[in-house]
């Protein structure tokens, strides 16, 4: 076997997911549950959210994540959540794109939140850490 073959056959291919799509919501469970770094700052915070997308591909999706004593979960469907926000389609794109900043998109109305204020104040370290699950995941992902 060649080098090149032999790295081939050691190397494992991340599968390539759609964006929103249930197997994205894995994939991202997924990179959630493999990552030490992220359960470290989890275990200093609760916080749940719990995300709506409206008019995707695949209809309103909606997506949770809950932190609660050191336990992270997120999956499909809605939670009760200290923390919910909701935005279109086009909206979360373009966020997770970097074309439009995220707190600008909150400012200026095109994404709702309602929920505990203080919450994400507090769990901004917490979220800071998750970005690191969402660029992994970004880069399998595909938004056709």
């Amino acid at each position: 076997m060649t080098a090149s073959c032999a790295a081939s056959a050691t190397s494992r291919a991340e599968p390539v997911v759609r964006y929103l799509s249930d197997e994205w919501i894995s994939a991202v469970a997924e990179e959630i549950a493999s990552d030490a770094a992220l359960a470290a700052v989890a275990a200093n915070h609760t916080v749940s959210v719990t995300q709506v997308v409206t008019g995707s591909p695949f209809g309103d999706v909606t997506y949770h994540l809950d932190c609660r004593g050191g336990t992270l979960s997120f999956g499909k469907g809605a939670i009760p959540s200290d923390i919910v926000f909701t935005q279109s389609y086009e909206t979360a794109v373009d966020v997770v794109h970097g074309r439009l900043n995220a707190a600008e998109a909150f400012i200026n109305g095109k994404v709702r939140f309602t929920g505990d204020h203080e919450k994400v104040i507090a769990a901004q370290p917490f979220f800071a850490a998750l970005d690191a699950v969402f660029v992994r995941v970004r880069a399998r992902t595909t938004f056709e």
